[in-house]
């Protein structure tokens, strides 16, 4: 039969009704499992309604309840008489001590019952599962309204509950179900009646409501086409921007507005800011990328005037826009330097933002010392100085008007501040770049220069928040120290230099307090269990080798976890886990080839010694310690390595030993799991 379910409510905020969409159809479904009712539904939603459709059985299927209580030891009392625990078993599942049996479940004998619920109409379960459904809906924040009583995101208005064109009569969140929705806000306040589910769909479209989110999507693009081809301009389409437009429309008409073009004096990235940000705008290009005086607003409003909507639009751009102009010309006349950082607080225990910056640049220098060649190449000569300034100048911009309105620019207007004082052209990028990368997927710094003012960064905010003890707990990382960690990985990846974390941590640490370097150098290379595709063990068998060198531990997990798909790959791994086995916890000494008294001996020592094993070429070096597998499968089918003469025993320990410390070179193999 056909269902209908209309949650009508206020207005739903976009971003969190957003992220938690991809989750609302699962959780209806898990709604219905519980009552057993079975349903082909799909789902649609505007900022004032969430609607589940479909198809729904007429009878919910009968439902088998399974109980498991207490061991038989345990129900049973030693003068076979039923214990508190067997009562107790038989009240929850409302039945006599008569009726109490034992089944053996894993082997053990427990208390068992099962009975079956009979299946109810559909209709006569609607409510509980609707009920249930809203409660299961998360959306960060919730609001309460009316006595309190009631909690979800925004308040509910009106609940639509059809069965094949009949009401289901029922009360949710103390609103009593009507075959009546609320239109868009133009068309009225009065809740508009209908008679038949098709009926309801036909009136949305006549009361102003495109329900199908694609729907409303398609008609804003093909408006932003016709805004193109009318202007000559090329709207800057961001797509988490469209989600939210689309979230917060019924019926969504796409405008174009202007402001006057001395505003263009402000940085591009201002405007585009204040018009994504605050308004929901998107800015419009001419061909040559360049951003015009143009933007382009999506309405909600149903009006015969489009022109009162766009100068309604344009005063408040306006507003915004002066006030970005004040701030960036208060800012040029400004000084800009580090002083002012030494009144802003970076955090208790850390000192200033100024400190900060202090205990950059000393990283920096540290740096600068073992990257001292690539950065002379690149710069074309002495740098230190110019890198000093680069650091020293990096959070200048906190301080300034602009980033105080605008916090998500940082380091970008520090960049056009340092532009125009005329810094050099690499402390100008460097600041700019100093956050890259900000997110999963983003660009990194694009030279050695500024890659260490961003290094120098991200491992001061490590090394700090680790030293007073902020360390990153289950799923809290209020300071974003994953992301600085995985940061300071794919800058090196990307730069494909050597840089060892332990050596780095070791030598830094002389201006924090004491912790163990340790933790913090765990928590780095804990990061490269999230960066790359490939079997988790193949990643702790290359750790676990000790290197710490992020380009080696690259090169490793990537030969490593080919290698390990391979399909011959299992009979090799299985030969090498034995011999790992066997060395376990021995101690590795020089080989006395005097010692050896079979051939296979000899054959598997004198096989190893002639490998040309190149650590640079991580795949081939281990693919010829692997190809070692017949000499060492012959090696164990005829020598008896537990000799009684202690000597031989160590010797041909030994042997093998020296194998598995090439291959420790590049991983613990015994560490795989497959």
């Amino acid at each position: 039969m056909k269902m209908l379910i209309e949650i009508g409510v206020e207005e739903l905020p976009a971003i969190p009704f957003l992220k938690e969409l991809n989750n609302i159809e699962p959780k209806f479904k898990s709604a219905l499992d519980e009552y057993n009712i079975k349903c082909d539904f799909k789902l649609d939603y505007t900022p004032r309604r969430v609607v589940l459709h479909g198809d729904m059985d007429e009878f919910a299927g009968d439902k088998v309840v399974e109980s498991i209580g207490a061991p038989k030891h345990v129900a049973l009392s030693s003068d076979h008489n039923w214990s508190a625990a067997a009562i107790g078993f038989a009240k929850k599942c409302g039945i006599s001590l008569d009726e109490l049996k034992f089944e053996n479940i894993n082997g053990k004998e427990v208390l068992y019952h099962k009975s079956v619920i009979k299946g109810d109409l559909s209709k006569n379960l609607l409510d509980k599962v609707i009920n249930k459904f809203i409660s299961s809906l998360n959306f960060g924040k919730s609001m309460r309204w009316g006595d309190g009583k009631y909690e979800f995101i925004r308040p509910i208005r009106s609940i639509v509950a059809v069965l094949d064109d009949e009401l289901v009569d029922m009360e949710i969140y103390g609103v009593k179900s009507q075959m009546a929705f609320y239109p868009h806000r133009n068309y009225g306040y009065e809740m508009v009646k209908f008679a038949t589910i098709d009926e309801y769909y036909s009136a949305l479209e006549r009361n102003g409501i495109i329900l199908s989110a694609d729907k409303r999507r398609e008609k804003i693009l093909n408006e932003f086409k016709q805004i193109e081809q009318n202007s000559g301009l090329k709207i800057e389409l961001d797509e988490d921007l469209l989600d939210e437009v689309v979230a917060i429309t019924e019926m969504p008409t796409a405008l174009i507005g202007g402001f006057e073009k001395e505003f263009l004096e402000v940085p591009s990235e201002v405007i585009v800011t204040s018009m994504k940000e605050n308004q929901r705008y998107f800015p419009l290009r001419d061909q040559n990328g360049k951003l015009s005086n143009h933007f382009v607003v999506v309405s909600n409003a149903i009006s015969s005037d489009s022109n009162l909507i766009i100068k309604g639009n344009e005063k408040v751009l306006r507003a915004r826009l002066s006030d970005a102009k004040f701030f960036w010309e208060s800012d040029l006349a400004s000084e800009f330097s580090s002083a002012k950082l030494k009144n802003i607080t970076y955090l208790a225990g850390l000192g200033s933002m100024y400190d900060k910056e202090i205990r950059e640049r000393q990283i920096a220098r540290e740096l600068a010392k073992i990257y001292e060649k690539e950065l002379k190449d690149e710069f074309g000569g002495e740098f230190i100085d110019e890198l000093d300034r680069a650091v020293m100048l990096s959070k200048a911009d906190l301080a300034t008007s602009m980033v105080y309105e605008f916090t998500d620019l940082q380091g970008i207007m520090g960049s056009y501040y340092a532009k125009h004082r005329k810094e050099n052209h690499f402390v100008i990028e460097a600041i700019k770049e100093q956050y890259l990368p900000n997110k999963e997927g983003s660009e990194c710094p694009k030279s050695y220069f500024s890659s260490v003012v961003a290094l120098s960064s991200k491992l001061d905010t490590l090394m700090g928040l680790f030293s007073i003890n902020k360390i990153p707990t289950g799923n809290k990382d209020p300071y974003a120290l994953r992301r600085a960690a995985a940061g300071v990985i794919r800058i090196v990846l990307n730069l494909n230099i050597e840089f060892d974390i332990k050596k780095i941590l070791s030598l830094i640490a002389q201006n924090y307090a004491k912790f163990d370097l340790g933790s913090l150098e765990l928590f780095i290379t804990d990061r490269l269990y999230t960066m790359y595709n490939a079997n988790p063990s193949v990643i702790k068998a290359c750790l676990d080798s000790g290197v710490r060198d992020i380009k080696r531990l690259n090169l490793a997990i990537i030969a490593l976890d080919e290698i390990s798909k391979d399909s011959e790959f299992k009979d090799n791994f299985s030969t090498f886990k034995r011999l790992a086995n066997i060395i376990k916890d021995s101690k590795i000494e020089s080989v006395d080839e005097g010692l050896m008294e079979h051939e296979s001996e000899r054959a598997l020592y004198n096989k190893f010694n002639s490998l040309k094993l190149d650590i640079n070429d991580t795949k081939g070096y281990l693919l010829s310690l692997f190809d070692l597998k017949p000499y060492i499968d012959s090696y164990f089918d005829n020598v008896m390595i537990n000799s009684d003469d202690p000597k031989i025993k160590s010797n041909r320990i030994s042997i093998i030993g020296q194998i598995y410390q090439a291959f420790l070179k590049v991983a613990d193999i015994k560490e795989i799991t497959i």
